[in-house]
């Protein structure tokens, strides 16, 4: 016996199906369950001391069919739904796209990017500020950064994002009525 059950009840398994094998005349002496078996070469012995990669196949696809059988797979995470869909061309990073659009990982992208989203997001960002100072500071913060990316040339995509005007983000911020429901 091993420590391994798994292998022990393949053995079974292999010896079952030997033995079933055998003529019928055939008479196979009985086995001793309390001797340790004698490792020899010859076809006497059928037992091998390590089952065959078919061997170890077939008790894999047995495990799964039983566990297909018992529900084990069923209600898992994705189940029911479409593969991603994966671009056509051959990308060598589609590993790193995946696991940033997973995450939500953020602050990796090119300035240009990074502004853009930020630009799409600017007035919930607004909205979430307290005072005209605050809504001031951070317009001009994100109008700086716009410049700066503009007088890179790291190369990348073009920075085509627009600056905004702080007395009209102020004004808009008020009439949204973003800073009254704060207080």
């Amino acid at each position: 016996m091993s420590d391994d059950p798994r292998l022990d009840a393949m053995r079974y398994a292999l010896e079952k199906r030997q033995h079933e094998a055998e003529p019928q005349g055939a008479t196979s002496p009985e086995p001793n369950t309390d001797a340790k078996p004698e490792a020899s070469t010859s076809p006497s012995n059928p037992e091998p001391s390590e089952p065959t990669p078919s061997q170890v196949s077939s008790y894999v696809e047995q495990s799964i069919q039983q566990a297909i059988r018992r529900g084990a797979f069923d209600n898992l995470p994705g189940a029911g739904k479409p593969l991603p869909k994966f671009v056509s061309s051959h990308d060598p990073n589609w590993w790193i796209r995946t696991k940033i659009a997973n995450e939500r990982i953020s602050g990796l992208a090119p300035d240009a990017l990074t502004l853009r989203t930020e630009h799409a997001e600017f007035a919930a960002r607004m909205d979430a500020l307290v005072t005209e100072e605050q809504v001031r500071a951070a317009v001009e913060d994100f109008n700086r950064r716009v410049v700066e990316a503009r007088r890179q040339l790291l190369g990348g995509p073009p920075v085509v994002t627009p600056l905004h005007d702080v007395d009209a983000e102020v004004s808009a911020w008020r009439e949204r009525g973003a800073g009254s429901r704060r207080h």
